[in-house]
């Protein structure tokens, strides 16, 4: 390898054994080929993904077989250059050992349609990983661990002063920024989102950022209360009908832009009356079982259905507006544990203890 300095030729890393089964082990560290860096893993959060994932609901394909290291949510730092980073001027410099860098999960293989149409997160190679594709902490080595290796091309560096911790915030605001980028959001017009989780927040703040008049959250409990303290109208759905409540803020009409960041049966099908007519419903959150879909509304009233598949072309923005403070990322940032205390990390994401929003392991 090009540009390689003192790693250990083992690692720290949680593995999933099986199916809800997982434990710390010293692995092989990883090598970098190509244009691809072994950066030490600082920050990983993590994703409201990742305990289906642990629980093996995709399991077979997320990940393909055990054991396996997830994680895809993380920030660290360059310490060995692949040799096609080494040998390209430009990229030696930008990731030059020490640099400190966001990773993005997904790297498509480049060749395909949809890559080269800047559509890499839907690459038509997904998972055959002779072509070059990679769905970090998915369908390849995630970065629970002390070390990864990632392309150049799905890593970005971190604007100055930046913390590992925020950084490791970025692929969830990109996915945020995907969605109402998906949606359109224009100067004046009013949003509503649905699950004001991690997503959900970051899409907030994203709408006002591309000039919402109004942003409408629903949801309950602590997370609809933080959401208010970020400028969001609130709407309990344990306490009112939220399609009436939404109709009756928006004057009978609905809202321009919903985003869906919940997943939820009940919210995938209430979202749709929600919208207005010919306005855009995103959907952000990823469902867990089969729903319906009241398509003839959809249909006569001309509703722009859209989906999101993470966070293509978004993180040079997200980083920026971050960085700038325009969006927030400390009240979203609730928790860190050591990676070794996973087990409790989980959990406490999962259960929601002291009002959990992100959880960020430190390797």
């Amino acid at each position: 390898m090009s540009g390689r300095i003192a790693v250990p030729d083992t690692m720290q890393a949680l593995v999933l054994t099986a199916p809800g089964s997982f434990e710390m082990r010293e692995v092989p560290t990883p090598s970098p080929a190509g244009d691809e860096l072994l950066c030490r893993v600082r920050a990983c959060a993590i994703c409201g993904t990742d305990p289906k994932i642990v629980k093996g609901a995709y399991k077979g394909t997320w990940p393909p077989s055990y054991p396996a290291v997830i994680g895809h949510e993380w920030a660290g730092e360059v310490v060995v250059q692949g040799a096609e980073v080494a040998a390209s001027p430009k990229l030696a410099i930008r990731f030059a050992p020490g640099t400190r860098v966001a990773g993005e999960a997904h790297r498509g293989c480049g060749q395909c349609d949809n890559c080269l149409a800047g559509h890499y997160t839907i690459c038509q190679n997904y998972g055959d990983a002779s072509s070059g594709h990679r769905h970090y902490g998915f369908t390849a080595q995630g970065a629970y661990a002390e070390y990864v290796v990632a392309s150049a091309r799905a890593l970005h560096p971190l604007p100055d002063g930046m913390s590992f911790t925020d950084g490791s915030m970025l692929d969830t605001a990109g996915v945020a920024l995907r969605g109402v980028q998906r949606g359109r959001v224009g100067v004046g017009d009013t949003v509503v989102v649905l699950g004001p989780g991690p997503i959900g927040v970051f899409t907030m703040q994203f709408a006002k950022a591309a000039g919402a008049e109004k942003v409408i959250a629903v949801g309950r409990g602590a997370r609809l209360s933080q959401a208010g303290e970020f400028g969001a109208i609130t709407v309990d759905y344990e306490a009112m009908d939220p399609v009436a409540a939404v109709r009756e803020l928006t004057g009978g009409q609905g809202a321009e832009v919903v985003i869906e960041c919940a997943g939820t049966k009940a919210s995938c099908t209430q979202s749709v009356g929600m919208t207005k007519k010919g306005g855009r419903l995103v959907m952000n959150g990823l469902p867990a079982e089969p729903i319906e879909i009241p398509w003839t509304k959809i249909v006569l009233d001309e509703i722009d259905m859209l989906g999101v598949r993470a966070n293509p072309n978004t993180s040079v923005p997200a980083l920026a507006l971050i960085a700038n403070g325009t969006v927030q990322v400390g009240p979203i940032l609730s928790h860190t544990f050591p990676l070794a205390e996973f087990g409790t990390a989980l959990a406490t994401l999962v259960e929601r203890r002291d009002g959990a929003m992100k959880v960020v392991m430190i390797p």
